[in-house]
């Protein structure tokens, strides 16, 4: 009886946690969407834009708010809800091997260089949910960009009309397109988020303490420097993988990179 108890507040803080994760993603989405489209703008035609102020003027003049600032606002949702998901499902997993690999008792006592390695190999995962999502959000973030460089692609296309198209061109496996670049961004972030994150908050811990009892505002503090960190690593992946993800051609990771750097 004591066990039914148990797994059920299991279950139920599960469900919270999953929940109120979820609708602080949206609320990060609708906050951040026109900073995000702004930067998947620069970072796929840098040539267009003086700036980010520029770019955020031209995008409003030409594409309004809706439209434009928050073009592939419901593909971000869907990315956010279904990676955090996953990610944090496959982390408390990943965890526990790395429990068994590293012969520790328990996933309380694991150190932040442990903790980032369970985030490095939950981050697999989760970029195979991300990848279609943010393949459809890129696209619609630089829809006319594209249009202006001379492709067929309509202005104004819904993301499941934009699903359906590329489905019908290129298959299953053109809704991964950047899946490799995408697996180069999460993994070795998330090897930085989790390790910053953990480790920052062993730091704020005062002795005597448990690293769950240190508050609301050194928590966040925490995950604060953990995505700071994380941002710092990644971002060149990420200005790779936005631009493999709106070109129709193939391309590859290491390519574009070298081009990036010889060219810009």
């Amino acid at each position: 009886m004591t066990h039914s108890s148990g797994s059920s507040g299991s279950v139920k803080s599960g469900v919270i946690d999953f929940t109120a994760g979820s609708l602080g993603g949206v609320a990060v989405v609708y906050v951040g969407q026109p900073l995000d489209t702004v930067k998947v703008k620069m970072q796929t035609f840098p040539h267009l834009y003086k700036g980010m102020l520029d770019c955020l003027k031209v995008t409003l003049k030409n594409d309004g708010i809706v439209r434009g600032l928050y073009a592939g606002t419901t593909p971000a949702i869907m990315a956010n809800v279904a990676e955090n998901s996953v990610l944090f499902a496959a982390y408390g997993y990943c965890q526990k091997f790395v429990c068994h690999v590293t012969g520790t008792e328990s996933v309380e006592q694991l150190s932040a260089l442990s903790n980032a390695s369970a985030g490095f190999l939950a981050a697999f995962f989760s970029s195979f949910t991300l990848c279609p999502t943010e393949l459809i959000k890129c696209q619609l973030q630089a829809m006319r960009e594209v249009n202006v460089q001379g492709t067929q692609t309509a202005i104004k296309i819904s993301p499941l009309q934009l699903t359906q198209q590329i489905f019908r061109q290129y298959g299953i496996q053109g809704l991964f397109r950047g899946l490799v670049p995408t697996i180069m961004r999460e993994m070795p972030g998330y090897f930085f988020f989790f390790g910053g994150y953990e480790g920052t908050r062993e730091l704020l811990t005062k002795p005597g303490q448990s690293k769950d009892d240190i508050g609301f505002v050194r928590t966040m503090i925490a995950g604060a420097v953990g995505g700071l960190v994380l941002w710092t690593v990644i971002f060149p992946s990420d200005v790779i993988k936005s631009r493999i993800q709106i070109s129709n051609e193939k391309q590859k990771f290491l390519q574009v990179g070298v081009d990036i750097v010889k060219k810009e």
